[in-house]
């Protein structure tokens, strides 16, 4: 089962909006289409009336890494079901025009869709492939980058669940920003020290200009 190329179709639903940015790409015909990569035949069937609907399924997998990242199991998995039995996939043996070096088909196992809707379809791979990488690898390898704003979502394939960015540029832009947060910090603690050592010396001063009780 080609696990990493179904769940991509989620991952690349989900990524066409970045809410905190305010950025959307999913605004035309076209840009539905271009989500299907090289399935043609199943962009082909994409109309208007697509857009609105891959709006509506991009915000319940939205949802299904929101749960996720927030480390609720249980909703994540729900909301994934649900999507589940609305847009059910038929497992097909599948050769394609793949052979191997004796001329021999390479069979494999397909997700073959039957969507009354270009959105069906795609929807249906896109919930069966989130499914699988979910229960092969856990819940906690569906993550949203931690790069904020950006929050797109990601797929964990790292062998000890490392993974906090979506991508190397978001994973170099959050290091550089924590490494200059330390600079200020470092460069600010002097400027606080002197500070506080010139506080206690005021307060010192001012204590020993004062008189004596009693005194004259």
């Amino acid at each position: 089962m080609e696990l990493a190329y179904y769940s991509d179709y989620a991952v690349r639903l989900v990524n066409s909006e970045e809410p905190a940015r305010g950025k959307d790409t999913l605004t035309s015909v076209e840009a539905v289409r271009d989500l299907f990569g090289g399935n043609a035949s199943a962009a082909r069937r994409a109309t208007d009336a697509d857009v609105t609907r891959f709006r509506s399924v991009r915000a319940r997998l939205r949802a299904v890494f929101e749960a996720a990242d927030e480390g609720d199991e249980t909703l994540a998995v729900d909301l994934l079901n649900s999507l589940l039995l609305e847009f059910p996939v038929s497992p097909q043996i599948s050769g394609h025009d793949h052979r191997d070096e004796d001329g021999r088909p390479l069979w494999h196992m397909h997700l073959a869709d039957h969507p009354s809707n270009a959105t069906a379809g795609y929807a249906a791979i896109a919930a069966m492939g989130l499914a699988f990488h979910l229960t092969e690898y856990g819940v906690d390898r569906l993550g949203l980058c931690q790069a904020a704003p950006c929050r797109n979502a990601y797929l964990d394939t790292s062998t000890n669940r490392s993974r906090r960015y979506c991508s190397d540029r978001c994973a170099t832009r959050a290091n550089v920003a924590a490494y200059r947060a330390r600079k200020r910090l470092e460069a600010d603690r002097p400027a606080r020290t002197g500070r506080a050592a010139e506080s206690a010396q005021r307060t010192r001063a001012s204590g020993e200009s004062r008189p004596a009780p009693g005194g004259r």
